[in-house]
């Protein structure tokens, strides 16, 4: 049987798998091929794990194997960087239909060997199952020197995003409507939705709070402002400076979407939100005395609807 074939072996993927993770890095002692993985620690160590279940976090007539491999690393990655630390391995488990064929299985395996070495992290081992639904499970390992929390903002505080949110929203949205379009802002919307960019250059270690807005601005930032006794002000009007905002406000048009429900609403970004004083990124509001989320565009409240992105709606 050729490679496209679904009729392989569990060795021979953990074969295929200890080739694409395998590594001669420092950091690991022991790699893939023992009961677990053995590698050098740290001393403040940030621990995460996140599963995607094919359909409700991926669709594969969406996206290709190793978009979806993309995808699930960066959104494990995504997390430790929102604590103000650097990833250093992964764990991957997956429980596979049977029906993928090896090459599928290479493809979604090096997506997420390619996002883990853009981090800076490793593939250091993991699980295989059959089920009759496809999912991936990822656990991030990493460290940080000076953890950064929810909980820290402060009243006075600007808030900011590391990079516009919105076009992962956007992507979706083309996909579900499976609208035929072209153009520079289409591909980038597509691009965002099926492996989110993640902002691995911006520094935010000054920051006194820090979230990764992977399940909307407004649920994440209501999180951050509960978690700090405070209130955040979202300015519609700071938002609309962004180089990208242009861009993404002619994509809703063409759409005749709202952009504000894109932007504040949509899920699955990856952006970093903080709060602090000069900090690089987008300036989107201010932290003030209170409790709750608010915003605001031109000096008129952002109507929005009260269910926004949820695993669950």
């Amino acid at each position: 049987m050729g490679e496209n074939s679904s009729n392989w072996n569990e060795e021979q993927v953990i074969e295929l798998l200890a080739q694409i993770f395998g590594s001669e890095d420092p950091r690991v002692i022991i790699g893939i091929g023992d009961d677990a993985a053995l590698v050098q620690g740290s001393r403040q160590q940030i621990l995460t794990t996140d599963l995607a279940v094919e359909g409700i976090h991926f669709r594969s007539d969406w996206s290709s194997p190793y978009e979806i491999g993309e995808r699930i690393a960066a959104a494990n990655i995504a997390d430790v960087m929102s604590m103000n630390g650097k990833c250093d391995f992964l764990l991957v488990a997956a429980s596979l239909t049977g029906n993928e064929s090896l090459d599928w299985i290479r493809d979604l395996a090096q997506g997420i060997a390619d996002e883990a070495k853009s981090a800076g992290a490793l593939v250091v081992g993991g699980d295989l199952a059959k089920s009759p639904t496809l999912s991936i499970a990822i656990t991030a390992v990493g460290h940080t020197d000076s953890v950064i929390t929810r909980s820290g903002a402060k009243v006075g505080d600007s808030i900011y995003l590391s990079s516009l949110t919105g076009w992962s929203a956007a992507g979706l949205e083309i996909l579900q409507k499976n609208l035929q379009l072209s153009g520079a802002q289409v591909a980038t919307a597509l691009n965002e939705y099926r492996a989110p960019t993640l902002d691995l250059h911006i520094d935010f270690s000054t920051a006194t709070s820090m979230c990764d807005v992977s399940d909307a601005l407004l649920i994440q930032g209501a999180q951050m402002a509960k978690a700090s006794g405070v209130h955040f002000e979202i300015d519609g009007g700071a938002i609309s400076q962004s180089p990208e905002f242009a861009e993404l406000a002619e994509l809703a048009a063409l759409m005749q979407s709202d952009i504000w429900s894109w932007i504040l609403q949509g899920g699955e970004d990856h952006a970093l939100m903080a709060t602090g004083r000069d900090l690089p990124g987008i300036r989107i509001g201010t932290v003030l005395e209170g409790a709750g989320i608010s915003a605001s565009y031109m000096g008129e409240k952002i109507e929005m609807a009260p269910v926004a992105w949820s695993h669950f709606r």
